[in-house]
């Protein structure tokens, strides 16, 4: 599972910006058949996608494809297009199903039949924006190719009528229970794109939010935006050195016969350890 923090996406059929986002060092590249792309360059698109994954280096970042909604009359077409050029994953949008995922993890597992390639080799990620979406995520997420789901926080707000605000207030439930989805089958929970590219402080207070609320990453749309996401859903020097203390003191307290014990003051027992574990496990993927 790659290091998902920051998940930039790039319109699929502009060859300009793909070249240049291989050079950002962001974590994952999303490049899009879908809303980034008009309804007249979607085989433009297609063509530019497959071109890229055949060329470019993408170095560190993951490779994504983003096709169109199962059932938009052009995802089959899109996924057929750039599968043979080995993405490390597929994105597919507007998920209301168990059966969407499975329909093109169908594709996916005979393209990896058909080139030799290993079993699970291509994932798979999922936009999950809208009520149905939200309302099915406990067998969505059972998937066992599925290895994220992406909250679309503008579709989703559309979805249900509710106004979107700066503090995001009507998209809580829908996205903690992303988080809780995605925690209970381990997957990664990417979080709600910040729209207004140019205001960096708003970016990192919601990043900031996100990650705290347990998100892994965030969607992002203007390299400007990338280092303050991954800064955000890195864990601090200061959060790692105390995490690593917490697992140390806890192995020795259990060696000791006790149960819960007091570090700096604050009573440390099984939850506090599974959660230090987390942040360590946050911080080696991040390179740290």
């Amino acid at each position: 599972m790659h290091s998902r923090r920051a998940l930039l996406y790039m319109p699929g059929d502009n060859w300009k910006m793909i070249t240049k986002s291989v050079t950002l060092g962001v974590d994952s590249i999303c490049m899009d058949m879908e809303d980034g792309t008009a309804v007249n360059k979607k085989a433009e698109a297609r063509a530019t996608i497959s071109k890229a994954l055949q060329e470019l280096d993408f170095g560190a970042s993951e490779k994504l494809a983003r096709i169109n909604s199962v059932g938009s009359g052009w995802e089959k077409d899109d996924i057929e297009a750039v599968l043979p050029y080995h993405p490390d994953g597929i994105v597919i949008p507007k998920v209301e199903s168990f059966e969407q995922v499975e329909w093109a993890s169908r594709i996916i597992e005979a393209a990896e039949l058909k080139y030799g390639w290993p079993i699970n080799s291509v994932r798979i990620l999922i936009g999950v924006e809208t009520a149905k979406g939200i309302l099915n995520l406990k067998e969505i997420a059972a998937h066992p190719r599925l290895d994220a789901i992406i909250f679309g926080g503008e579709d989703f707000a559309a979805s249900i009528g509710a106004v979107r605000t700066k503090d995001a207030v009507e998209l809580l439930y829908a996205r903690q229970a992303v988080i809780v989805a995605c925690a209970a089958n381990d997957l990664q929970a990417l979080d709600i794109v910040t729209i207004d590219y140019k205001d960096l402080e708003a970016l990192k207070v919601e990043s900031q939010f996100g990650a705290g609320l347990g998100f892994s990453g965030k969607q992002i749309i203007h390299p400007n935006q990338v280092s303050a996401v991954q800064e955000a859903f890195t864990p601090s020097d200061e959060s790692i050195a105390y995490a690593r203390r917490i697992v140390e003191t806890f192995e020795a307290s259990q060696k000791e016969g006790k149960g819960a014990y007091a570090l700096d003051d604050k009573m440390i027992d099984m939850p506090l350890l599974k959660n230090a574990q987390k942040v360590l496990a946050r911080a080696k993927a991040a390179g740290k």
